[in-house]
This record gives C-alpha cells, structure tokens and sequence, in this order.
C-alpha cells in the first residue's frame, strides 16, 4: 500500500449513527434515478439494532441477525400512499453491517448498497438480477474513500 492512501488503524474508529447516517444518504443518493424516482418519500433511519418487536417479529435468534428492513407499501402492493399512512421506512442496523463488514470482503459502502437496495427492491417486487444491476449502478457511482 502507498504512503498517501496508508491508514492509521491505531486512532481509526467505528462510524457512529451520524456517520451512518450520511454514509446511507450517499448510498441512496447513488442510485439510479429511476429507481429513486419508485422510492419517493422514502424515510431512511440508521439504528444501533433492531428493537425488541422487530426481532421478534422477524423470529431473529440474535440482534445481529438483521441488517436492514423495509416497511411500508411498495409497487408490489400498489404503491399509494394513503392519507395518514406511514412513508415507507427502510431501517439500516449499524452495528450487525459492522459486524458482517468485518467478517467479509467488501467496503462498507458497497454493503450499505447492497442492503438498501434489497430492502427497497424486494418489497418493490424487483428480482434478484434487477437489484443486482440497480446495485452495481449505485455502487459505480459511489466512491470507496
């Protein structure tokens, strides 16, 4: 590795929720525009974990099991918001992304794509390719420093 892109892993630290949270934004803001155009009033939070009823709920065996969901009314299901309806959320779990980050192969950003884009795309009844182009989209426009 060149001196100039060297890190100092010794002071390096984890990004928080803020630094998710902005990551996440970046992510999205990659994407497609088409496909951002189906995500309209799209709200994306970035948590610590699941709560308690989500884990439940998803019949999770631990909180680092899920690393992101989807909520709401996609295309699949008609796609209207209704008056006094929720938006669609998506929810990016930043310490079970942390954890997987650290046990595979791959930046940080590609898998905060690659988990936004199936929460979105399987609720939106887009099959595994078109998510995987859709990702690979996001990701060439994203950058890794």
């Amino acid at each position: 590795m060149s001196g100039d892109r060297s890190i100092d892993w010794a002071t390096l630290r984890a990004p928080d929720l803020a630094a998710f949270e902005v990551l996440a934004d970046a992510a999205f803001a990659n994407l497609p525009l088409a496909f951002r155009r189906l995500c309209a009033g799209l709200v994306i939070h970035v948590e610590d974990f699941p709560d308690d009823e989500t884990l439940t709920e998803m019949a999770c065996e631990s909180e680092f099991d899920l690393l992101g969901l989807f909520r709401g009314i996609g295309l699949a299901q008609g796609g209207e918001i209704a008056t006094g309806q929720m938006p669609n959320q998506v929810w990016l779990y930043r310490r079970p992304l942390l954890d997987y980050w650290a046990e595979h192969d791959e930046s940080l950003g590609h898998l905060v794509t690659h988990v936004l884009v199936h929460e979105i795309g399987h609720h939106f009844g887009l099959s595994d390719d078109d998510m995987q182009a859709i990702e690979a989209q996001g990701i060439e426009g994203a950058s890794d420093a």
